[in-house]
């Protein structure tokens, strides 16, 4: 029996693929239910990540069904509201919201092997070399085989590493509108039918569209690490201090926070070290952002966490010796997540510096490919 902690987007792929080559599987999930909270905004699914892992869970076809359409579109301005770059999509990395796509992950399982209103409190190792999970709810379980799914905070990696993650120094605050054709038609074109990143001086609105003609925002900027925590704790005071730090940018940007429908959620960037490894242990391993989590500004947290459940699954499917699975996995794993770490700290850096938007319209400019160079008839 493989034990997952975590039904986010990387445990879900590595139980379809193991489910449906016959393998016991069963995952513990601290939400209550698959509907327990909104599951976050966008993802664009690259080709050797998360477009791979769909198509080893033999889902790509039910995932371009809920593909959003031109999704994919892209626009760089500055804090004036200048357009400085304007890229229709190619279809290349399809954009999906993050909750449908984790719904058809979800269905794709029988009933039972996810098991709802699991939260973990701890992991300890037995004595005979097993793992005990305790659960909030009074419960536990022991395992032979343990896989860390469960995020940022994980209970499992204690058992690996003493590396926690480490705060950025930059802080997100998330809005959301709705029916914005009719009531924010301004932000809905300013936004374009895809992501919208305004960059100047250090700050940052960063949106894009979403299915059902909402719009999702972020306001983005440096803070100290307790910003979260002491804004969180003033009622309606999220709104007031972020609106102070854009007080001389576009209203028709500002507007795409100010005009927030329901209270900001403050979301503070961390990030584990750059290469950030650990020593084989027996039984047990970490995939998606419990092994390496970085900032979002590569684009490759979910797309690696998926790809990182289908190599692992297909390790074990590969072996009949789970030590060697887990060695093979993780063999390919590290080197593979310190350069997506990498390339995600030099795109935090790219983004948020006294030059912006001027390095990341440079970067995009130069992923154009070359132009086509004309052939003589002679």
């Amino acid at each position: 029996m493989i034990t997952i902690l975590g039904a986010g987007l990387g445990g879900l792929v590595l139980a379809r693929i193991l489910h449906i080559h016959g393998m016991d599987v069963r995952i513990f999930e601290s939400d209550a239910s698959p509907s327990a909270r909104h599951q976050g905004g966008m993802l664009d699914m690259h080709v050797e990540t998360g477009q791979m892992a769909l198509e080893a869970a033999g889902l790509y076809e039910q995932f371009r069904k809920i593909v959003l359409e031109e999704g994919d579109a892209f626009r760089v301005l500055d804090k004036a509201g200048r357009v400085h770059l304007a890229e229709a999509g190619n279809d290349l990395r399809p954009e999906v919201e993050r909750g449908q796509l984790r719904t058809m992950l979800i269905a794709s399982l029988p009933e039972g092997i996810i098991r709802w209103g699991h939260r973990a409190t701890a992991v300890a190792a037995a004595a005979d070399g097993a793992y005990i999970v305790s659960f909030a709810n009074g419960l536990s379980v022991r395992t032979d085989v343990l896989i860390g799914a469960d995020g940022a905070w994980s209970k499992v990696r204690p058992l690996l590493t003493d590396s926690e993650p480490v705060y950025t120094g930059l802080s997100f605050a998330e809005v959301r509108l709705t029916a914005v054709s009719a009531r924010s038609p301004e932000q809905a074109e300013i936004v374009g039918a895809g992501t919208m990143m305004a960059l100047s001086e250090r700050k940052g609105i960063l949106a894009h569209r979403e299915p059902d003609d909402k719009i999702c925002s972020y306001a983005a900027f440096e803070a100290p690490a307790e910003w979260s925590a002491e804004v969180m704790s003033k009622a309606g005071g999220v709104l007031e201090d972020v609106l102070a730090r854009f007080g001389d940018w576009d209203r028709s940007l500002v507007d795409l926070i100010a005009g927030s429908e329901a209270p900001l959620i403050a979301r503070p960037l961390f990030a584990l070290p750059v290469g950030h490894r650990w020593g084989r242990r027996a039984g047990v391993t970490l995939i998606g952002d419990a092994a390496h989590l970085m900032s979002p500004f590569a684009g490759e947290g979910a797309n690696l966490a998926m790809r990182d459940g289908a190599d692992l699954a297909q390790a074990i499917l590969a072996h009949d010796d789970i030590e060697v699975a887990l060695a093979s996995y993780e063999a390919a794993m590290f080197p593979r997540s310190e350069s997506a770490a990498a390339e995600s700290a030099a795109g935090l850096e790219m983004c948020f510096n006294d030059r912006t938007p001027g390095p990341v319209v440079e970067f995009f400019l130069g992923m154009r490919p070359e132009p086509a160079v004309p052939i003589s008839d002679g």
